[in-house]
């Protein structure tokens, strides 16, 4: 006969892996819905403003604004706008030589990638060159079709939408190429699956697009450490989905040492974990109330935890229930606890091959208990303190 202690243990490791399981196999869900569709015939009618937010970004952004100033599309219908906000560099007049209209801001109040991004916004709207803006960060190479997808959605109703995000230097080290696999669950496959489901596949700062009728309607007042999540939201809330372009891309600059990577990883993190607190209710209630599709996968997004934690508690909930089982315990929790880890397995497989990376990519994987150990160790050192002011990431180029 089962002792009381064990009994409860064994409920507690049960629900310990309904917990797990719930966000695993939501993931498991969107890898299998993850497919690529045919993408419209680009256009070339939409007149586009191309806002560069840079802070002191001297090093790299005179090769961002030659790589936007290629584009295949008719030069007289984009700008280039670089936004040099609360620069102590060269920045702005390095993206001048190059081509580029420059707009200086100084505001040392307001500061942030949110203001830089409202005040070009702002400024955009009010000169009327331009239907729609596009937003491309500092680091960022493009694709040449950028702005000729992003027409071709516009002309069918599309207001809001987010490019493929990928990883420029995705060579420079062990992490920038755990970054590639990572960026191709995150962002590749979660977004093919929603814009299959015509879900809104949210915003990655880097790559995005609005028209100037939706910002009038929808003001961009994110002024948060994730700006771009924020925003995604208030969008979601708006009844407004963000459709994902997945035959252009913006390739970034990823940190490949560990110290610009872990401020880096503390900022998405602990921005979307309070997002998450500020948000997920309300978007619940409004989806429950509205049967809004799209404000209930914005909340359910917000609420699944980052890969590294998932992956970390099924395989220990799976080894201590398999231990229990051997000493005398039920077989349902290790059961239960298995089917989250084929789940992440599901979904970690199907990223691996939406990657590129090829047989490649399962010998870049064998760094992820490094990784894990890192994040881990991670909670145990004083955090930074939380600053919504805008601070630049280190990256693989800079000396």
């Amino acid at each position: 006969m089962t002792s009381p202690l064990a009994q409860i243990a064994n409920v507690v490791l049960f629900l310990g892996a309904v917990v797990v399981a719930i966000p695993a196999l939501y993931l498991a869900m969107l890898a299998l819905v993850a497919r690529r569709g045919a993408a419209p015939a680009p256009r070339a009618d939409t007149r586009f403003d191309v806002i560069v937010p840079a802070h002191d970004e001297e090093a790299g952004i005179a090769e961002t604004v030659r790589s936007l100033l290629a584009i295949a599309y008719p030069p007289e219908r984009f700008r280039v706008i670089v936004v040099a906000d609360n620069c102590t560099d060269a920045t702005a007049e390095r993206a001048r030589s190059a081509g580029a209209r420059v707009m200086e801001r100084v505001d040392p109040v307001h500061r942030g990638k949110g203001y830089a991004l409202a005040a070009a916004f702002d400024a955009s709207a009010s000169e009327g060159f331009a239907d729609a803006v596009v937003v491309v960060d500092a680091d960022t190479v493009v694709t040449p079709n950028l702005l000729g997808a992003f027409a071709a959605r516009i002309a069918g109703g599309v207001e809001a939408m987010q490019a493929e995000y990928g990883v420029r230097n995705a060579t420079a080290s062990w992490r920038t190429r755990l970054i590639v696999i990572a960026f191709a669950l995150f962002h590749t496959t979660r977004s093919l699956a929603r814009e299959r489901l015509r879900l809104s596949c949210g915003l990655r700062g880097n790559g995005m697009c609005f028209t100037h009728a939706l910002l009038r309607r929808v003001p961009h007042r994110a002024a948060s450490i994730v700006e771009d999540i924020e925003f995604g939201v208030a969008l979601g809330l708006a009844g407004v989905r963000v459709a994902y372009v997945d035959e252009a891309e913006v390739l970034g600059e990823m940190p490949a040492q560990a110290s610009a990577a872990r401020t880096q990883r503390e900022r998405w993190e602990g921005g979307r974990a309070a997002l998450a607190r500020a948000h997920v209710p309300m978007l619940l209630r409004h989806g429950v109330e509205r049967r809004d599709r799209v404000a209930l996968d914005l909340a359910a997004d917000l609420l699944v935890p980052p890969l590294t934690w998932l992956a970390l508690a099924s395989l220990g909930g799976t080894m201590v229930s398999l231990y229990v089982a051997h000493r005398g315990g039920s077989i349902a929790e290790p059961a239960a606890w298995i089917v989250s880890l084929v789940a992440l397995a599901i979904y970690i497989a199907r990223g691996v091959q939406l990657s590129g990376l090829g047989a490649r990519a399962v010998l870049d994987l064998a760094w992820a208990p490094v990784y894990a150990l890192w994040k881990l160790a991670l909670l145990f050192t004083p955090r930074r303190r939380r600053t919504t002011e805008w601070v630049r990431t280190a990256r693989g180029g800079d000396a």
